[in-house]
């Protein structure tokens, strides 16, 4: 046998949402919906989809491997330069990037669970160790927690957001509180993949303290309110320091030149963007309504998916709602598990998942 890493055999392979039609081809279904990735259920852009059927007239030219134009869009949105700017195939690649970059073996990270497993995947695909502190009682980020376990071997913190999956948020002013309390040569990485959905109010705006904490990287995605899921590209913002330093490890045309089109038309449609997260807030009403006529415990969310305590095994309440045609995700993979998590639909998925719930819970 070949010999391979010892760390490989200790990871467990990311689990994905099971796409509509393994379901379909499974159980014979002809009409199933799929809540368990949270991905926007319109969709994208008309004007993404455009720049995607222009672009296939240049398929056969390599992508421009630094992103240029949306570097220098991005910049102008957020009064940036464009070297502050770094592009990956979503913000999952950005993570592997970041541990390639400051993790050696032996090296601690440290996040709250439940959160985005990921974190601890990358960190251990570089022999590195994670720290995970217990979420609150209220499902929320323990930042003192996270300020009580850094050790002279603590090289990231991952804050995400809202998080995944609990929905809820750290705010401005802990975010601030929290980042003085840091040490300088301990990185930080603010998940912001659900940003879109939770600005304002006391959600923090992470770019202005940038010139302040030279620690920082945000992240931001087009997967979520933008609807690019499918062509896969994120980015990440922070010092033209650090930046330079993940260039050195980003491999070549990483993010493929339909992703880069889409995402530019994309940012120029900001009335989709401002549909899909009023679509999110009208969904998300509807189902925190119904969630109470029910009975049901659920964690109020600032993404556009929301956590509710079934009461049962979240696995068993899976695979009823799969006979059923409609895919959510169990609650087992984040050890919560009478939970399920379910993205926020439009009005008709919303009120089918419901009436499928009803019916699997009252069996």
């Amino acid at each position: 046998m070949v010999k391979h890493r010892k760390t490989v055999e200790a990871l467990e392979p990311y689990r994905p949402g099971k796409p509509i039609s393994e379901v379909k081809r499974e159980l014979g279904l002809t009409d199933v919906i799929k809540l368990a990735s949270n991905e926007n259920p319109l969709g994208c852009s008309p004007k993404a989809v455009e720049a995607i059927i222009k672009w296939t007239q240049e398929a056969s030219i390599y992508p421009d491997g630094n992103c240029t134009e949306l570097k220098n869009a991005l910049a102008e949105r957020f009064n940036l330069e464009p070297g502050q700017f770094l592009f990956g195939a979503g913000s999952d690649q950005i993570l592997e990037i970041i541990t390639q970059t400051y993790v050696n073996p032996g090296d601690t990270t440290i996040t709250c669970w439940p959160s985005f497993s990921r974190y601890e995947a990358v960190t251990r695909i570089m022999d590195g160790k994670m720290i995970k502190v217990p979420l609150t009682q209220d499902y929320r980020f323990d930042l003192d927690g996270i300020l009580n376990s850094i050790t002279d071997n603590t090289r990231i913190i991952w804050i995400c957001n809202p998080n995944n999956p609990t929905g809820t948020f750290i705010t401005a002013e802990e975010q601030k509180a929290f980042l003085e309390k840091v040490p300088k040569d301990v990185l930080v990485v603010l998940d912001e993949a659900y940003y879109e959905y939770a600005h304002g109010g006391d959600y923090p705006e992470s770019v202005e303290l940038l010139k302040q904490h030279h620690n920082v990287i945000i992240l931001r995605t087009f997967s979520k309110a933008y609807g690019l899921a499918g062509l896969r590209i994120g980015y990440a913002i922070s010092n033209k320091e650090i930046i330079e330093l993940l260039n050195r490890v980003r491999g070549p045309f990483n993010v493929n030149a339909a992703a880069q089109a889409a995402a530019l038309a994309s940012l120029d449609d900001q009335d989709f963007v401002q549909m899909s997260v009023q679509t999110n807030q009208t969904g998300k009403q509807y189902l925190y309504q119904a969630f109470e006529e029910m009975g049901l415990e659920y964690i109020p969310t600032h993404t556009n998916f929301i956590m509710v305590n079934v009461e049962k095994n979240s696995l068993e309440v899976f695979r009823a709602l799969l006979q059923k045609g409609v895919i959510i995700r169990s609650g087992d993979i984040f050890d919560m598990d009478n939970w399920i998590r379910v993205t926020i639909g439009t009005p008709e998925q919303n009120k089918r998942f419901i009436k499928a719930l009803k019916e699997v819970l009252n069996r």
